[in-house]
């Protein structure tokens, strides 16, 4: 399975102490040059940074059709490298939280996942067993769940 990741989720569920979900879920997780960056160099000292410059889980490749890139000029670097890298490996699962971003890879027809959805799949694979604990921490890391997300995912659980 070809996933790859942009910034938000990796350091979300850093941030939250559930790194060790990607690599249970996905077995390993691509991130282009950019992603890597803002997480190792430009996050020294922050969630996930220590994990993801030693984790043997991760690949960095980077996109080597520019045309791909400009295509998603207009978004976060880190976004559009990821999509570009998700479109050029023809991945199964792209990880992003933001909507355009999101919404650029839908429009692409790229499977999209964010972090939410990543608890949902581990609480369904039995990785973890209660949502709610997590989506309290990530609201409290500075995750933004609106009232109507924060009801779909509980009812989705089951919780």
């Amino acid at each position: 399975m070809i996933v790859v990741s942009d910034t938000s989720p990796v350091v979300n569920l850093a941030g939250i102490g559930q790194l060790a979900l990607l690599p249970a879920l996905f077995g390993e997780v691509i991130l282009p040059p950019g992603v890597f960056d803002e997480i190792v160099v430009r996050g020294k000292g922050k969630p996930g940074e220590a994990e993801i410059a030693s984790a043997t889980w991760v690949q960095v490749r980077a996109c080597t059709d520019a045309s791909l890139l400009a295509k998603f000029s207009h978004l976060d670097p880190g976004e559009a490298e990821a999509i570009a890298l998700a479109i050029e490996l023809d991945a199964h699962q792209l990880l992003i939280d933001e909507k355009a971003g999101r919404q650029a890879a839908i429009d692409e027809n790229i499977q999209v996942i964010g972090v939410l959805g990543i608890l949902l799949q581990a609480k369904t694979m039995g990785l973890i067993t209660n949502i709610l604990p997590h989506l309290n921490a990530l609201i409290q890391f500075g995750f933004h769940v609106d009232a109507a997300l924060y009801a779909r995912v509980r009812t989705t659980a089951g919780e």
